[in-house]
């Protein structure tokens, strides 16, 4: 199984968050219902979904219950995680990065995912604001 197919906590600012096996910070999309994603087109090449060829692998502090796959409209598995598809940000350039976090695109806002599979909505452990409150990030 590759790297990129294992899904793991790591701390960050925001405190313990999801990000893949290369280290890249995984987000859910508050428009998204359970176990659908509704981004697609222009959507996803900004927010790349985690997909995977067969099923995501759980790390250390990972609840191996709650990770799962959806099929996509083009089949390809994406990674969920309590019911959240998962993505990455395409202005995430380095591992550890969270450029999206609280970005308003595409109808709704984005969000780095803690260990208990929510939305991580508070500010930051250095007590700064999240990216993109209040100015929508630009």
């Amino acid at each position: 199984m590759k790297a990129g197919e294992t899904v793991k906590l790591k701390k960050s600012k925001y405190g313990k968050i999801l990000v893949d096996g290369k280290g890249r910070t995984l987000y859910l999309f508050e428009k998204d219902k359970r176990n659908k994603s509704d981004c697609k087109d222009e959507c996803a090449t900004a927010w790349p979904p985690m997909t995977v060829k067969n099923k995501a692998r759980a790390g250390k502090g990972v609840m191996k219950s709650e990770l799962k796959t959806v099929k996509r409209d083009k089949g390809e598995k994406q990674v969920t995680y309590h019911g959240h598809p998962l993505y990455r940000f395409e202005e995430d350039r380095k591992p550890g990065q969270t450029n999206g976090q609280g970005v308003d695109q595409f109808g709704a806002k984005w969000y780095v995912v803690d260990a208990k599979g929510k939305a991580v909505l508070h500010e930051r452990k250095d007590g700064s604001p999240d990216p993109g409150e209040g100015d929508g990030g630009y």
